[in-house]
């Protein structure tokens, strides 16, 4: 439950992509809020209308969709976009790295 301060202004999520992703590179570290009770898919609609290309990234990389981390736990974007998201909650895409 959120109180005070927090419960005001909704909560806040951490959203990191990193890696190759379509013809370029991303290094995104970005706060973004969100009304309390937004879900993944609010989260990927409104990092998007802030300019983190974060919907770019999944239509990109559609692997993303499957392997997206929330909070550690890997969070496929199909079964968990209605998933509620809370204060301090944190995203990240990482794309597949390669090499030898």
């Amino acid at each position: 439950m959120l109180t005070g301060d927090t419960a005001s202004r909704g909560i806040r999520v951490h959203v990191l992509i990193r890696g190759r992703i379509g013809d370029g590179w991303l290094d995104v570290d970005k706060d973004v809020q969100l009304p309390v009770g937004a879900t993944l898919d609010d989260l990927i609609r409104e990092a998007t209308r802030r300019g983190i290309p974060m919907a770019e990234a999944l239509a990109h990389s559609p692997h993303l969709r499957d392997t997206l981390m929330l909070n550690g736990e890997r969070c496929p974007v199909a079964a968990h976009g209605a998933r509620v998201l809370r204060d301090g909650d944190e995203v990240y895409l990482l794309a597949p790295l390669a090499g030898g």
